[in-house]
């Protein structure tokens, strides 16, 4: 089964989402995708061992409303965005339970650093207005020195003008602005594809510890308690 790159998409917005309740629905929903869409995209990410099954049973309930945008987000803000501009999309009805689904931090790592890059390769786009990604990231800011163009997602309401970078899924501008944790991840993954070897050197570092980060051992724990 190949996977797309709406399922490496998935796997990072459960990364981003941590230990916080989910459905297919709200998955959906904060990504811009059908609740089919986003079903698929988790059963493909299981097959490819991406995500495995969570032993721990959660309960059937709605999740919580999603809040509205508003102007004041970090992310949007940095990216000189307001939340009127973003399309809403309404929730879709909720027609699954809950998934058992996580992620596989050591497999996802693994891919995220050796394998999606030449698997989503980056296409370069005209230069236009966007949101901002890899070393433009506002996640970044003060990290890189200025000194060549922005990369960015090309964005009908984007205020930064650079060379367009294709994202991952044609979602991911108005997801990474909903969620500030997908979009650095996501901007990391553009610096590791397309930076610089600075660029490239950092996101693999930053994104090892965001995905799956060393584990200290027990007898360390042990002395420090």
């Amino acid at each position: 089964m190949a996977l797309k790159p709406q399922d490496f998409l998935v796997a990072l917005k459960l990364l981003a989402l941590g230990e916080q309740h989910w459905t297919y629905a709200r998955l959906a929903h904060e990504l811009g995708l059908s609740t089919s869409e986003a079903h698929a995209a988790v059963q493909r990410g299981l097959a490819a061992g991406l995500l495995t099954d969570s032993s721990i049973a959660r309960a059937y309930a709605a999740p919580r409303p999603t809040a509205p945008l508003v102007a004041r987000e970090p992310a949007m803000r940095a990216a000189g965005l307001h939340a009127t501009a973003l399309p809403r999309k309404a929730p879709e009805e909720r027609t699954h339970l809950d998934s058992a689904a996580a992620v596989n931090r050591h497999n996802l790592a693994e891919f995220a650093l050796h394998g999606a890059k030449y698997a989503f390769a980056p296409q370069r786009l005209p230069v236009g207005p966007g949101v901002p990604t890899s070393h433009a990231a506002p996640a970044f800011a003060g990290v890189f020195v200025e000194g060549h163009e922005p990369l960015v997602w090309p964005y009908a309401h984007g205020t930064v003008r650079g060379e367009g970078i294709a994202p991952l899924h044609p979602c991911v501008p108005g997801a990474a602005l909903r969620d500030a944790a997908l979009y650095e991840l996501l901007a990391l993954f553009d610096a590791l594809r397309a930076g610089r070897a600075r660029e490239r050197s950092m996101a693999s570092s930053r994104l090892q510890k965001l995905i799956d980060p060393p584990r200290r051992p027990a007898a360390a724990k042990a002395r420090r308690g």
